[in-house]
């Protein structure tokens, strides 16, 4: 959905309200503006929803089947850097999880940090007391943990938790939302990255470079058609799939289950429903707001900045409005943009190697060699000036110099606000 807004003959300013995780702050426009938002989708009743998606698996026998022949279950869930409703679908299923006789949770955290307790407490939810003595955190450096099952046909050298290879009935929850380089969240991606080795993520990463991994591509995407690959590799594990799609508010839009890769298939259709947006033209100025969970950090807030990229004008101000609560979240990320000034930079500080989380200190220069990127954040100013941003404290100021920016570049302002900047996809049609 875009909203058109103009100020009316005689008005100097307009309010709008911007979010800053769970607040919302008012900033004056004066100039014409756009805010896009996620299409309005109809959202049904969620545990009706979820029970439809069990009782209509996909490509695979029935999910009561799937749990009657499981002696052993291990499920895979997202860590907080998701917004997937994990607590909902638990709650859902707190009947049949909570009599099985030997469950156990996995959180799939690929190369992120480990969830902190607060967190574990907000993916569980109400379920959280029942079942916090069962549940790990997936650490791709601890190998101990780790069991390798075999190469993708691009070389990739997979090694995942070996809880999934000991259990061998995996149930697997996540959700879909555009992805900058995998095309998509959700399905494969619950093994790889996220219960592979670091080792396996940073294989598979080296590919986030090319021009084929972008935001709901997959012919042709290496990042993609390696994790499908990788999912291939378990042909010897019983895995039973629930994917969702949510709305704007995080409400279930659509459900699917059954086989991994059918699900995840099945369900992308329903994220364009709600993700991809066309808009007229291009703006000079795009306020890029990234909403919890994904304002976790700045490295998690990167998605955001790429989206805003799509319909920025050369030489434009990408405005990126991320609390970042818990700080940079990569250290090789601030690294290498602190020391480098352009991608061949990054290049020749990890020698020439793909090095992990090296592929989003290349693609924010890509941008900012283009374009001016401000942060209003609460990180430490020094530290958003070496990420290569330039920090502000208010969003009303950091509008008002894009403005005068734009203006002494002798253009007219053209605003674009997008409220969901991590998820909404963008285009000109």
């Amino acid at each position: 959905m875009v909203f058109y807004l103009r100020n009316p003959v005689g008005v100097k300013l307009m309010q709008v309200d911007i979010p800053y995780g769970h607040d919302k702050i008012k900033i004056d426009v004066s100039d014409p503006f756009e805010v896009i938002l996620p299409k309005e989708v109809e959202i049904k009743d969620q545990d009706k929803l979820i029970e439809e998606a069990l009782e209509n698996p996909i490509g695979i026998d029935s999910f009561d089947d799937f749990i009657e022949y499981s002696s052993k279950l291990l499920v895979i869930i997202n860590d907080a850097t998701r917004p997937t409703p994990t607590s909902k679908i638990l709650k859902y299923l707190l009947p049949v999880l909570s009599s099985h006789p030997d469950v156990k949770f996995l959180i799939a955290s690929g190369a992120h940090r480990a969830s902190t307790e607060e967190e574990i407490r907000y993916i569980l939810g109400d379920t959280y007391e029942v079942f916090r003595r069962k549940i790990y955190i997936h650490n791709a450096r601890k190998k101990e943990d780790l069991v390798y099952i075999g190469k993708t046909k691009n070389g990739t050298e997979v090694s995942i938790n070996k809880l999934a290879i000991e259990y061998e009935n995996i149930l697997v929850v996540g959700s879909l939302e555009p992805h900058y380089f995998a095309g998509c969240t959700g399905g494969r991606k619950a093994f790889l990255p996220g219960i592979s080795s670091f080792k396996t993520i940073e294989m598979n990463h080296k590919y986030a470079l090319s021009e084929n991994a972008c935001f709901l591509k997959f012919e042709d995407n290496p990042i993609h058609q390696d994790m499908t690959e990788a999912v291939k590799l378990l042909k010897n594990l019983n895995i039973f799939s629930i994917q969702t799609v949510l709305d704007f508010n995080h409400n279930i839009y659509a459900i699917t289950s059954g086989d991994i890769i059918e699900s995840f298939n099945t369900a992308l259709d329903f994220v364009k429903d709600v993700y991809c947006i066309s808009i007229k033209e291009k703006g000079n100025i795009v306020i890029s707001v990234v909403n919890p969970p994904m304002d976790i950090n700045l490295y998690q807030s990167q998605h955001a900045i790429e989206n805003a990229n799509l319909i920025l004008e050369e030489g434009g101000v990408i405005i990126l409005v991320s609390r970042c609560h818990t700080g940079v979240g990569s250290d090789t990320f601030i690294d290498l943009l602190s020391k480098a000034n352009n991608p061949e930079d990054v290049m020749d500080l990890i020698g020439g190697k793909y090095k992990l989380e090296s592929h989003k200190s290349i693609r924010i220069l890509n941008i900012k060699s283009k374009s001016h990127i401000f942060a209003v954040t609460d990180l430490n100013e020094n530290i958003i000036e070496k990420s290569k941003m330039k920090p502000y404290k208010t969003i009303q100021t950091a509008v008002d110099e894009a403005i005068d920016l734009v203006k002494e570049a002798g253009k007219k302002p053209k605003i674009i606000i997008i409220p969901d900047g991590s998820h909404t996809i963008p285009y000109i049609k």
